[in-house]
C-alpha cells in the first residue's frame, strides 16, 4: 500500500516545518496564477529575485520597480517569526473546536508566552466575521437568548461579590435555525439592551423565539411571530456547540 500523503492535517506536515514550503504553500494560495505586485496590480512583469544576495521569496515589479513578497499586506509582513509558525498557529486555532490558549501556542511552537499571546490576538482579529445584513427573514426561525459569563471588573478594595448575576458579563447571542450565530456583550441584560441587539442585527420578518423574559415582551411585537416559553433557552445542542467558542 503506498504512503499517506502528508496533508495540512498532519501536524509533521512540511509546510509546518519547512519555511521554503511555507512560502510555497502560501504563494499557491494568495497567487493561484503567479505572482502579482500587491502595489500596483501588475502580473506580467514581474520577476523573481533568485540571487545570492537577496533573501528568499523576494520578487520585483519591473513596472513600479517595487520589492515585494507573499507576505506584503497580510499579518505576516515585517514579522520576525518564521512562516511555518504561524501557518501551524492558524492550522491549530481554526481546527481547534474549543480554541486554542496562548500557553499551547507557547508550548507547540516553542516560542515565549508574550509572543504566543501577541500571535493569538492578531489571528483570531484576521479570522473575525464581518456580520453583512441581518440575521433571520420571511419564513426563519431566529432564537435569541442571554447568558452570563467570567465576571465584570472589581474596583480595587471591592467586596467580592456573593452568588447573582450582577457582577457577571451579559452575552446576547442571535442563532438563526440552519444558519448564523451571533453574540454580542451588552452593558446588562435590560429591555433596552435586548431591544438594541435586535433592533441592529435581526430581521423583523423572522419568527421570534426567546424565554418568558419581560425584556423581550415589548420589541417581540415587532417580529413576524413571536413565541415565548417559560424556562425556554436556545436548543442545548446548538448552544453547548457554539458556547465553548466563546471562552
Amino acid at each position: 500500500m503506498p504512503a499517506k500523503k502528508a496533508g495540512p492535517a498532519d501536524l509533521s506536515a512540511p509546510i509546518f516545518t519547512n519555511e521554503a514550503k511555507a512560502r510555497a504553500h502560501l504563494e499557491g494560495l494568495r497567487w493561484p496564477n503567479g505572482a502579482f505586485c500587491p502595489h500596483c496590480g501588475d502580473t506580467e512583469n514581474v520577476t523573481s529575485m533568485n540571487g545570492d544576495a537577496h533573501r528568499a521569496g523576494l520578487y520585483q515589479c519591473n513596472s513600479c520597480r517595487e520589492q515585494f513578497s507573499v507576505t506584503v499586506g497580510t499579518l505576516f509582513e515585517r514579522s520576525h517569526l518564521p512562516l511555518h509558525k504561524w501557518l501551524l498557529a492558524f492550522h491549530l486555532m481554526a481546527s481547534s473546536k474549543k480554541g486554542v490558549s496562548a500557553h499551547q501556542l507557547h508550548r507547540m511552537l516553542g516560542i515565549t508566552y508574550k509572543t504566543a499571546w501577541f500571535m493569538g490576538h492578531r489571528i483570531r482579529e484576521t479570522m473575525k466575521t464581518l456580520h453583512v445584513g441581518r440575521i433571520g427573514g420571511s419564513g426563519k426561525t431566529l432564537e435569541a437568548d442571554e447568558t452570563f459569563w467570567g465576571q465584570k471588573p472589581r474596583q480595587k478594595g471591592a467586596r467580592k461579590p456573593r452568588g447573582g448575576y450582577q457582577h457577571k458579563n451579559v452575552i446576547v447571542s442571535l442563532v438563526e435555525r440552519g444558519g448564523d450565530v451571533r453574540s454580542f456583550h451588552v452593558p446588562s441584560a435590560t429591555a433596552g439592551a435586548v431591544r438594541h441587539v435586535l433592533d441592529e442585527q435581526a430581521d423583523k420578518q423572522s419568527h421570534l423565539m426567546t424565554d418568558d423574559a419581560k425584556h423581550y415582551r415589548k420589541v417581540g411585537r415587532e417580529f413576524a411571530k413571536h413565541d415565548r416559553r417559560f424556562g425556554w433557552h436556545v436548543s442545548p445542542r446548538r448552544r453547548s456547540a457554539f458556547a465553548p467558542l466563546c471562552r
